[in-house]
């Protein structure tokens, strides 16, 4: 259980940071652009780590049906995801994007009663109303005066929580490895970005920061958390109980986006984010999960 929370808060920090380093790189580049250079370093980092820890002699035992598996699990948590994710990005200021988009660990509670068959308890309901209702909050200024961008923008958003909350239960159905599964994830999502940018035809070239930025991105908020996020819920066993933990996320990221980007945080932002959190805390009250 220690282990989860340990490989939990290491997603959490990295992730945090994930607002501000999308914006910047989004500045300059396209989303599929990102998306393909930033899955590169992430494959290429698990494929080292892969081969240091000897990992990577487990993929002679896996059958052309277990890479048709583990690809069509990956696609909504890697190439949808963050396809999503950043498009919305670009149309809205990053804290609000990324405080909308975390509505995916209350999507992996609902996935989690469809397609794992767990309960759907009264403070369930309420957390997930209380959730959609902050990011009303969150968005509702925009909303209200039918801002394209903002309504855009949170739509993309949503729909990369929805593939993401998909992901974190379809990943329970599965036994494969986590380093081995998230390697062939960002090489499947690396391959159909550079397919898309070879037929396009949207060459581009990359600076030094680029290159940095692009290589921590893929790295870090990609690689080692996600990879830890999929361990962590790996020796939990309820999707529910270590989703409650990413909303500290967004409070974090808030901190990085007016330090590294000099966004105000918005009044609207916070209430958004304390109704959200008001939902978790309900939800953590139920004695079934305690």
């Amino acid at each position: 259980m220690k282990k989860s929370y340990i490989y939990a808060g290491i997603s959490i920090f990295v992730w945090s940071t994930i607002a501000s380093i999308a914006k910047l790189l989004l500045g300059e580049l396209s989303n599929f652009q990102v998306l393909f250079i930033s899955c590169f370093f992430a494959f290429l980092f698990l494929l080292i780590v892969n081969i240091i820890t000897g990992d990577i002699k487990k993929l002679k035992e896996y059958k052309f049906k277990d890479y048709i598996i583990t690809t069509l699990v990956g696609l909504p948590g890697t190439f949808f995801y963050q396809l999503f994710y950043y498009s919305g990005t670009e149309r809205m200021a990053a804290s609000q994007a990324f405080i909308v988009n975390y509505l995916w660990p209350i999507m992996g509670v609902i996935f989690a009663c469809i397609v794992l068959k767990e309960k759907m308890t009264p403070r369930k309901a309420v957390a997930i109303l209380l959730s959609f209702l902050g990011v009303v909050i969150v968005t509702g200024k925009g909303l209200m005066h039918f801002n394209r961008d903002i309504v855009i923008g949170a739509a993309f958003c949503i729909l990369g929580a929805v593939s993401y909350g998909l992901f974190t239960a379809l990943t329970q159905l599965v036994n494969y490895d986590k380093k081995i599964s998230s390697m062939i994830y960002y090489f499947n999502t690396f391959v159909l970005t550079g397919v898309y940018i070879l037929i396009s035809g949207n060459t581009f070239t990359l600076g030094g920061l680029q290159i940095l930025g692009l290589a921590y991105n893929g790295i870090f908020c990609l690689a080692v958390g996600t990879t830890c996020w999929a361990m962590a819920l790996n020796n939990v066993g309820k999707t529910a109980k270590i989703a409650n933990l990413a909303y500290i996320t967004p409070f974090m990221s808030l901190v990085w986006t007016a330090i590294i980007l000099k966004e105000k945080i918005n009044a609207l932002s916070i209430v958004g984010l304390c109704v959200i959190v008001l939902g978790i805390l309900i939800q953590l009250k139920d004695k079934k999960q305690t």
